[in-house]
């Protein structure tokens, strides 16, 4: 069955998209710890991170390094921390967030409820931070 995040892949199910190539993806997390909190996938639906080959899993960094620069510009932040969880959704991903404090990236906060409207601008300004 395909996951979320390959529904996402397809276009079956929305998303806020501020990147993409051939091999992987990036989109905002709906339901985010901070403002430009976003998720970076491969595009072929691996479950865990480290069953990705080798070119895959490199591949995946590169490409999460180029988004993570584009978020910086977007996004006011310290830095942009980046960590794998992977067991929410069973397709290997990689969490970017824009970070002032190491409590920015504590997952038992409360999340934020964002509009899509919200999302939108947030995933324009990093989209256009990653063109130029």
């Amino acid at each position: 069955m395909a996951s979320i995040f390959s529904k996402i892949i397809s276009g079956e199910i929305p998303a806020h998209i501020v990147a993409e190539d051939e091999n992987y993806l990036a989109f905002l997390d709906i339901s985010p710890l901070v403002e430009g909190h976003t998720l970076v996938i491969p595009k072929r639906e691996v479950d865990y991170i480290f069953d990705m080959d080798d070119d895959g899993l490199a591949g995946l960094h590169v490409f999460a390094k180029k988004v993570a620069v584009a978020i910086k510009k977007a996004i006011p932040c310290r830095r942009i921390g980046v960590t794998v969880i992977g067991l929410e959704v069973p397709h290997a991903h990689v969490h970017l967030i824009p970070i002032h404090t190491m409590d920015d990236m504590n997952f038992s906060r409360p999340k934020l409820s964002p509009s899509h409207d919200q999302l939108a601008g947030t995933a324009t300004k990093i989209k256009t931070a990653f063109t130029n």
